[in-house]
């Protein structure tokens, strides 16, 4: 099939399934995790194989896959999240009558989905960029990864086999190989009306770049990664130097560290620093290196860490061993808050298991570091609550810095639920009024739009007189049902 065929097929069955009730939607996705679900045994070895990941990641994986198909099952079924809002019309209103104008979201139209490396399900065929989208009553035209083709086709045969039970249009989902060009075409084809992309800062910008040069620029929501820093304060570490070194190193080294959300910079006081070292020191004994997704991540690690070692700011407390190239080896290098601010390239994601630990002398030059920060999916804070009563000016910089900011814990784990927001200001994405993970993530493929003095025959159930659909609604200002 050409694209401007598949494309043609995607507008065709957009302009009948944007009408399919919230109710049909939440069939068809409930439809498409038992159908996951059964095939389990099939989809966990193949994507085992092609991912180097455990057999346990994969399964936790697939019950996270289908568990956030639900939330969108349960989000569209209940139907409250499309916006209604109504405003009567008052025709004796002085000097001029009020006209009656109701407001919705509406689906965009045929939407490009990239697969992920690091996720070979829950951010890949069916994952959440996916399964959002197809929330919102738009096609999704996919794009599979080429590191895990199998795992991408499987995971695609039972999208097509939930539609098909469905009664819904084939055309609804389509399954496309190749390399950049092929993604080129797809952004460029006229007919596509958003992008959805995780990975690099060079691809997604990449997108980005070629959707605004297009006659009709479009949207792209690309998350390309963060560092995820951890600001520690004196009081906090000093009283837990050795917890906080364990789940610091836990949060680097889980998943080889191709967690976009691995803490890949620490900044440490500079009294509790040799203490706070040596501690990470004793963790990272106990870890041994692993295979990273493919040996062209691992390739790319290596040659950020090597061009790091030529950096002679940098004290190197692990070096990674690259003996074997596909395994990741953990790195930890160390470095003074001045030499940091004065080269953002010690900002730049190293995607696996490094981290860079920025010793600071005051707190006046850990302003002037969150000030430098580039903007992160997260930030961490760990510090006493008398230390926090402290910082309120610091916390008001890092929340403009960061999609999501912790007080407690670490960054890696992403919760799929109604509050998640898995985004955040340039580099880490494109768009950050948006997330890529939770409820909210459906809001991306969509757009408001207003009727003015429509009949009531022809308005959508979500604004019709009488509440037909039993929804949360904004009616004159007041939220009621």
């Amino acid at each position: 099939m050409t694209y401007d065929s598949i494309f043609s097929a995607a507008q065709e069955a957009f302009l009948f399934y944007k009408n399919v009730s919230g109710k049909e939607k939440a069939a068809f996705l409930e439809t498409l995790a038992e159908i996951l679900e059964a095939h389990r045994a099939e989809i966990v070895p193949l994507a085992v194989r092609e991912s180097n990941l455990p057999e346990g990641r994969i399964n936790g994986e697939l019950g996270r896959t289908t568990g956030q198909i639900r939330l969108f099952a349960n989000l569209v079924k209940e139907g409250s999240w499309v916006e209604a809002t109504i405003d009567p019309a008052d025709p004796n209103r002085s000097p001029l009558p009020k006209a009656d104008i109701r407001r919705i979201l509406t689906p965009l139209g045929p939407v490009v989905v990239f697969g992920a490396s690091n996720f070979p399900l829950a951010f890949s065929t069916a994952g959440g960029d996916t399964i959002s989208a197809l929330a919102s009553g738009c096609p999704v035209i996919y794009k599979a990864h080429p590191a895990h083709p199998e795992t991408s086709q499987k995971v695609a045969d039972c999208i097509h086999e939930a539609i098909v039970k469905s009664g819904l249009p084939s055309a609804l989902f389509t399954h496309i190989e190749g390399g950049i060009a092929e993604g080129q075409a797809l952004v460029k084809h006229h007919l596509a009306k958003a992008v959805a992309f995780t990975g690099s800062h060079v691809g997604g910008k990449a997108l980005f770049d070629l959707a605004n040069q297009r006659e009709e620029p479009i949207p792209v929501y690309a998350e390309m990664g963060s560092v995820n820093p951890i600001f520690t304060f004196p009081k906090k570490l000093g009283n837990e130097v050795v917890p906080l070194a364990k789940a610091f190193i836990g949060s680097l080294t889980l998943g080889v560290g191709q967690f976009c959300t691995n803490p890949g910079l620490i900044f440490v006081p500079k009294e509790h620093a040799i203490a706070f070292e040596n501690a990470i020191a004793d963790e990272l004994n106990d870890i041994a290196s692993a295979p990273m997704l493919h040996p062209g991540i691992a390739q790319a690690y290596y040659d950020s860490i090597q061009y790091l070692q030529s950096r002679e700011e940098l004290r190197w407390v692990k070096v990674a061993d690259p003996k074997h190239l596909i395994n990741g080896s953990t790195a930890l290098a160390e470095i003074k808050a001045k030499d940091w601010l004065s080269d953002a390239v010690f900002q730049k994601e190293v995607f696996g298991a490094f981290a860079m630990m920025v010793v600071y002398k005051s707190e006046d030059e850990l302003l002037e570091i969150a000030k430098k920060l580039h903007g992160q999916l997260t930030i961490t804070v760990w510090a006493e609550a008398e230390e926090l009563q402290n910082q309120l000016f610091l916390l008001n910089l890092l929340e403009e810095k960061c999609g999501r900011l912790l007080f407690k814990g670490v960054p890696t784990g992403v919760e799929v639920g109604y509050a998640m927001q898995h985004g955040g200001p340039y580099p880490s994405t494109t768009a950050p009024n948006s997330t890529s993970v939770g409820a909210h993530a459906i809001k991306r493929f969509v757009r408001p739009i207003a009727f003015q003095d429509m009949p009531q025959e022809l308005l959508p159930d979500a604004l019709r007189d009488g509440n037909p659909l039993g929804i949360w609604r904004m009616v004159n200002g007041l939220m009621t049902k």
